[in-house]
């Protein structure tokens, strides 16, 4: 692709993206993203053959955005405990959102997609699966003689305190809580069994 034509297609990315956050990925159609970006809908079907096609580069995009914001920086880090307090305090300000006007695309997206099976819901479940297993590796990290059940507990309240803090912040406009998502996330990492 041209570099205009790059650049074309990533505005138009994130256009559409910042739609996704605030109206949901189904709500959002070829027509509003050419509106919102000044171009006409067929310059748009350019880029994008179909809503279908753009829901699908909507969703990698997600992926690989969320990968850059809350993993990359805290890959080179210690496994375990420095890097799990990377990812925690990277997802909640992957939550906060200051590029976007919405909260978390891929939690919107995981609530509106999951009774809905089709090539957006699997590639979504296989990249939350993906991240579940980091989550994971870094509590065996951390408590190296923990059985696979007691570290899956571990990542499901690591994730339920990330969800928490989404509804918390974003919906009921908590100002403490950051504070508080921290002050549990501590929590659950301290009562931890460690080697």
């Amino acid at each position: 692709m041209p570099p205009k034509g790059a650049a074309t297609h990533a505005r138009l990315i994130d256009e559409a993206m910042t739609q996704v956050t605030v109206r949901g990925l189904a709500a959002v159609s070829l027509q509003d993203v050419a509106g919102a970006a000044g171009v006409s809908k067929s310059a748009v079907l350019k880029h994008f053959q179909s809503k279908e096609a753009l829901q699908g580069e909507l969703v990698d995009t997600m992926i690989e955005r969320f990968t850059e914001a809350v993993w990359r920086p805290a890959e080179p880090l210690t496994p375990g405990r420095e890097r799990l307090d990377r990812i925690f305090q990277g997802e909640l300000d992957w939550i906060d959102g200051e590029d976007r006007p919405g909260g978390c695309p891929l939690k919107a997206a995981a609530i509106e997609l999951d009774e809905q099976p089709g090539p957006l819901r699997d590639t979504l479940k296989t990249s939350q699966q993906r991240w579940a297993k980091v989550l994971k590796r870094e509590f065996r990290a951390l408590n190296p003689n923990a059985d696979d059940a007691a570290l899956e507990v571990l990542v499901f309240q690591f994730k339920g305190i990330v969800l928490a803090y989404g509804h918390s912040r974003r919906l009921l406009d908590d100002e403490t809580a950051r504070a508080q998502a921290t002050a549990a996330y501590r929590m659950l990492v301290a009562s931890a069994p460690h080697a």
